[in-house]
């Protein structure tokens, strides 16, 4: 079945759709190109009741299991410039635009406060889900607002940035999965740089590269060099980039732990009385960095990174995760927890 503005395909394969490249299908598949057209989609009889799961590119997505249920894709990929003033500058985008093509395309208009985040795979329409962030910049912090359909009103709504009520990989969208369809996001960006270079590695890689007093594109190409270092490319190795969420802990017990373990990397958390730890530096003195069990395993590059080498199924790399994860909590009482939305089994 097919219109202009939008397709909807029965029985449909997912493993081009989820950068773990797990088999997978959904019951049907909604493919949405034209936004205004979504609600006119969502009607359809075949998918009325049915479980809906927005997906973007599959980036931070582990299918443990087929979808019995509409997955759904937008294909609208448009940027506009809407506000330029002694405020700042305002650019909306698209669900379905590429997050990297957004970064370089703010970049080449001098729009700045993405750089940090390059390179980040997905989509516009998941970043403030997950409230993506990378060396020391939160999405969030970015975002003027977001529009959405809210299937609970059966409406279109925009939501101020406090209203999207962002913390650490966290926001309203992901405490309550399923009430709102993210069509586009307006973000509030500026032509004064204010560049954040304290983030580990990140001054390093500047100076690898020659720059003394870098600007906002040669922080994104620092990004970009050590992004490709570290982190194996999802077309060539199954991946979802960072699995684990760092933990956040009381202050006491993260104190206790430095003492213990030398070296480990204690950074602030949400409030003063608690810390953020490094999940990878976790997980790599427990032992798995490197580690496969048939084709599921972790990266030898980052320890964050579960890898498929190929024919590994979703529920393999859960199972995996979940021997990392109880590993973690037995040596050193922290339990740690995935970052991607993992559907067909509970965590």
């Amino acid at each position: 079945m097919s219109a202009s503005r939008w397709l909807l395909t029965e029985h449909a394969p997912l493993r081009s759709r989820n950068t773990f490249g797990v088999a997978a299908q959904a019951r049907y598949l909604l493919q949405v190109a034209d936004l205004a057209a979504l609600p006119e989609a969502l009607a359809l009889p075949a998918i009325q009741g049915q479980p809906l799961l927005p997906i973007g590119a599959g980036s931070n997505l582990l299918l443990a299991g087929d979808l019995d249920g509409v997955a759904l894709g937008f294909d609208a990929r448009r940027i506009d410039l809407l506000e330029d003033d002694e405020a700042g500058v305002r650019v909306r985008a698209e669900a379905g635009v590429v997050w990297h093509e957004l970064v370089l395309w703010t970049l080449s208009q001098g729009a700045f406060g993405l750089e940090n985040l390059a390179l980040i795979p997905g989509t516009v329409g998941a970043c403030a889900i997950q409230n993506i962030g990378a060396y020391g910049v939160e999405v969030g912090e970015h975002i003027d607002s977001v529009e959405a359909w809210d299937t609970r009103a059966a409406d279109w709504c925009r939501l101020s940035r406090a209203e999207c009520a962002f913390g650490y990989r966290d926001s309203v969208f992901k405490r309550q999965p399923g009430r709102w369809i993210i069509t586009a996001v307006t973000f509030a960006l500026s032509r004064v740089p204010d560049l954040r270079l304290d983030y580990a590695g990140l001054r390093a890689e500047l100076d690898a590269m020659g720059v003394a007093e870098p600007g906002p594109a040669e922080v994104a190409q620092a990004v970009i060099r050590v992004r490709s270092r570290k982190l194996p490319d999802p077309a060539v190795l199954g991946n979802a980039g960072s699995f684990f969420k760092n933990p956040i802990v009381p202050a006491a017990l993260a104190e206790r732990l430095a003492a213990d373990f030398p070296g480990l990397p204690v950074f602030p958390g949400d409030a003063e009385d608690t810390r953020k730890l490094s999940a990878a530096w976790l997980i790599e003195r427990a032992g798995w960095k490197g580690q496969r069990d048939g084709d599921a395993g972790v990266s030898p590059d980052h320890a964050l990174v579960l890898v498929n080498h190929g024919g590994a199924s979703g529920a393999q790399l859960l199972a995996l995760a979940r021997r990392i994860a109880a590993s973690v909590q037995a040596r050193f009482g922290v339990a740690i927890e995935p970052e991607p939305r993992i559907v067909g089994a509970a965590w």
